[in-house]
């Protein structure tokens, strides 16, 4: 059942929102689309306030008249003569009607010609009046820095990488990104930034150890180590490799677990020949520990004595843990064997494997004389001979400098100041060094690093709006594409006040976008974008999957994190995001999607064939994932996901007394179509899963953990029908990729829209409209290339200005 021949009576209509009439119909032909890529005023149909007000008349006053009133929406009030005196109202009524979800499909339709003069009218209309009283919106005055952010900026400013998700609790997400709610610090929370701040500066200076300091690193469970883990040297298996910071010279202990079965067996101990375990230190083997099955059942015994204590040197070491390959026999089965192997019931191991590394220490501390991050804070040592003097100017030295790039703009003497009263207590306490790092972890709990901070010009009447400062803008822009601190060229540029000139925007813009740094767009952006991030938590149904496990879900990310950088990094068209004619994979995916002669664990750009399965995000198995159940797929979320994050149809949330679909009550072995029928036959649910659901079946043959499938067991052929609305009907996802790209601005400015969302931290209004309008107009001509749409919204008024209160 598609959307263009579903009946809805008159009261379902008016309670959902989507219709309101069982007059005779005139459905549009569902293959036409509804809009051309480019709405057009010269669309040979006289456009202006007097047709528009006619338009909405015939096509929408039906429902949103005083009578109905439907969705809370009256535009029988509206007057067109006035646009600037509705601009929220109309930019709803612009996006229903760009998107073809109104009217519904069962009610009269304006034709292609209608529809696209109207929309240029009113949509030039509302443009205007925004230019004539610009209003780009206000964000918060004090913006914490979230967890993401935090991270990346303790990576700027000390040369220190640290895993923030062990320092600090999650964020809330809002309008789909974590750095929006981010204007509280509630007293816990502050209490975990001191706590934090106090063990960055110990290991960013290396200072004095109180305590022996023990941590683990934990392998994940379901990762299969029966073949080379990247990171590890070639000729391995297993394992795992980390980059860890020892905090001084010193002894360190460190320890190996091997993993067990639920009652305690190490898995994998099937020969009496003994394994060998390699310790590596910078790659370099340090020691080599021998596996071997034990005489009895007293497991414990096998890996007690793995341990071993190593001197090593203050700084970041990759620590390495992994097995020599001994055997790359083929197993010669009828069948391709699993992949997967973790699970001793199921899919036992065929070799050990390792739980857990935990690294203790130091034993009998030395100094830290030479790290990054040591070189990165001492730009200056005092000479012994200098006496106090000396010291303090080389301590002002240092603070000034990390207090410029840590609060993102110039500092005063007095500012120095009042971390050099925390050096000076240190240096008490334990000398130069330690008074600075008690300084530094002063500036790290310090306001002005934790929060990004924006204040109004003196004397500003309320309302009106104003052009941040170059400092400001530095930041934003800095945050914007590196999740972090600007570098010291931007803080620069932006301190002469030459960031606000339209040609050095764009240029440091450009460099930043051609800096490695700028990888936070496909990370951190793309993955809240894409709910990338969900994959951690998506564990199918081992028993219906049983060939998925870490390994694939680390690949799963992967792909479409180097896909989108790779589009980002050469400057592509975000089109392509959609279509594209390569993908990047390493041999563990490449044998999940079926694609041949690819080998290793190293993932590298792979060209497509025409017929292949595989190609723009809607064919990777991230996305198939993380919109499927663990038993099964699901299209209505794969409908939903299309609809709000690609389309820019949102879909409205159910009505809070609307309960969940039974599946109880449904047969599991029907097909998917005839399984979800109950929504539609629902009259409170089918307004909008009409809508949902045909996107969502376009992707049926992909299963839920996106293997493509031609067949669905025994229900024979995968039904794939499937619809968008303002679009049509069409088959399969290559139907769908075709809709989509047939409205590319709607792609497009979706993108922008996600893109404001994160550049700005607030959800995207209505007065928004024409500035994404005018972005998308401006990228169009350059084929929408990622580029043109991130310098779009770096030059839009929305970045470089704000509304006072």
């Amino acid at each position: 059942m598609t959307p263009a021949n579903v009946k809805i009576p008159l009261l379902v209509l008016a309670l959902s929102g989507w219709g309101c009439s069982e007059r005779e119909m005139s459905a549009p032909d569902p293959a036409a689309p509804l809009l051309g890529s480019q709405t057009q005023s010269s669309s040979g149909v006289p456009a202006s306030a007097a047709s528009t007000r006619e338009f909405i008349d015939r096509y929408c006053v039906f429902c949103h008249d005083e009578r109905l009133a439907t969705a809370g929406l009256r535009l029988d009030l509206v007057d067109f003569a006035r646009v600037a005196e509705h601009p929220e109202v109309l930019e709803k009524v612009v996006r229903k009607l760009r998107t073809g979800i109104m009217p519904p499909a069962e009610m009269p339709q304006p034709s292609v010609a209608e529809r696209g003069a109207m929309l240029a009218w009113l949509e030039s209309s509302l443009d205007v009046a925004a230019a004539a009283n610009p209003n780009p919106g206000r964000t918060e005055t004090l913006r914490r820095l979230n967890r993401t952010e935090y991270q990346n900026a303790i990576r700027d400013l000390l040369a220190l990488d640290i895993d923030a998700t062990s320092l600090l609790p999650a964020d809330e997400s809002g309008h789909g990104f974590d750095n929006v709610n981010v204007g509280d610090l509630s007293p816990s929370l502050l209490d975990r930034y001191i706590s934090a701040a106090q063990k960055i500066s110990a290991l960013a200076v290396g200072g004095a150890v109180s305590s022996i300091q023990s941590e683990v690193i934990r392998v994940p469970a379901d990762l299969t180590q029966e073949r080379h883990i990247a990171g590890l040297p070639i000729g391995t298996r297993g394992g795992v490799s980390v980059s860890y910071t020892f905090p001084r010279d010193g002894e360190y202990d460190i320890q190996i677990r091997l993993a067990r079965n639920r009652v305690g067996d190490i898995g994998g101990l099937r020969s009496r020949e003994p394994q060998p375990l390699e310790l590596l230190l910078d790659r370099e083997v340090v020691e080599t520990f021998s596996v071997m099955r034990p005489d009895g059942p007293d497991h414990s015994v096998v890996d007690k004595n793995f341990k071993i204590r190593l001197a090593v040197t203050a700084g970041p070491h990759d620590v390495g843990v992994t097995f020599p390959q001994q055997s790359s026999a083929l197993l010669e089965t009828e069948r391709q064997p699993l992949q997967a192997h973790y699970n001793e019931i199921r899919h036992p191991r065929l070799t050990p494997a390792i739980y857990q590394v935990s690294i203790t220490g130091p034993y009998g501390p030395g100094g830290a004389d030479d790290t990054p991050s040591r070189r990165r804070i001492f730009v200056c040592r005092p000479d012994q001979a200098g006496g106090e003097s000396e010291e303090l100017a080389c301590a002002r030295e240092i603070l000034a400098k990390l207090m410029r790039r840590a609060y993102r703009r110039p500092v005063t003497d007095a500012e120095v100041e009042r971390p050099l009263a925390f050096y000076r207590q240190g240096r008490l306490q334990g000398g130069f060094d330690e008074g600075i790092g008690q300084a530094l972890a002063a500036v790290l709990m310090n306001p002005e690093f934790l929060f990004r901070v924006e204040l109004e010009p003196d004397q500003l009447a309320a309302g009106a709006v104003y052009r941040i400062s170059d400092i400001e803008l530095a930041s934003r822009l800095s945050f914007f594409l590196w999740s972090s601190i600007p570098d010291d060229e931007l803080l620069d540029v932006a301190a002469r006040g030459e960031l606000s000139r339209p040609d050095q925007l764009e240029r440091q813009a450009r460099r930043m976008l051609a800096d490695p740094r700028s990888n936070n767009l496909a990370s951190n952006f793309a993955g809240q974008w894409l709910q990338l991030r969900n994959l951690g938590a998506f564990t199918p149904n081992p028993r219906l999957y049983p060939d998925f496990d870490d390994n694939l879900r680390q690949a799963f990310r992967e792909e479409t994190e180097r896909f989108m950088d790779s589009v980002l990094r050469e400057d592509r068209s975000v089109l392509e995001l959609l279509a594209a004619d390569y993908t990047f994979l390493n041999e563990r995916l490449a044998k999940h999607y079926g694609i041949p002669g690819v080998y290793g664990s190293r993932f590298r750009r792979v060209s497509l064939a025409d017929d292949s399965e595989r190609g723009g995000i809607l064919r990777q198995g991230s996305i198939l994932a993380v919109t499927s159940y663990a038993t099964r797929t699901s299209p209505v979320l794969r409908g939903m996901w299309v609809l709000d994050n690609i389309y820019g149809a949102p879909p409205s949330p159910p009505p809070a007394n609307v309960p969940a679909l039974d599946e109880t009550s449904v047969s599991a072995s029907l097909p998917m179509r005839e399984r979800l029928a109950a929504h539609r036959n629902n009259p409170v649910c089918a307004s909008c899963h009409n809508i949902i659901d045909p996107v969502g079946f376009a992707l049926e043959n992909f299963d839920a953990v996106g293997r493509w499938r031609d067949h669905d067991g025994d229900n024979g052929p995968v039904d794939v029908a499937g619809g968008l609305p303002g679009v049509g009907e069409f088959d399969g996802v290559a139907g769908l990729e075709a809709g989509l790209l047939s409205r590319p601005e709607l792609f497009a400015g979706r993108v922008t829209e996600k893109l404001l969302t994160f550049a700005l931290g607030r959800g995207v209004e209505y007065y928004d409209a024409p500035v994404i309008r005018k972005i998308i107009r401006e990228a169009a001509t350059d084929d929408y290339r990622f580029s043109s749409l991130i310098l779009g919204i770096v030059r839009s008024q929305p970045f470089q200005m704000r509304t006072s209160l």
